[in-house]
């Protein structure tokens, strides 16, 4: 007979592996891409573009670049 823990173990296991798995097989699964370069962009995605990265703040050049050794 096989244990309680043992059960809920095998069955943690299939649902973490299917988790990490799904991301592979729904790309995989996809033929064309998302976006396509080719034509123009909606206004929608226009309108989105600067707001994507809102929280960035560009600071400028650095006043004195570190020199790699």
């Amino acid at each position: 007979m096989v244990s309680r823990n043992a059960i809920l173990a095998s069955g943690l296991v299939a649902f973490a592996t299917a988790g990490l798995l799904f991301p592979l097989v729904l790309s995989k699964s996809q033929s064309k891409p998302i976006i396509d370069s080719s034509k123009p962009l909606s206004p929608g995605a226009i309108m989105r573009g600067p707001y994507i990265n809102a929280g960035s703040r560009d600071v400028g050049p650095d006043p004195a670049p570190r020199k790699l050794n």
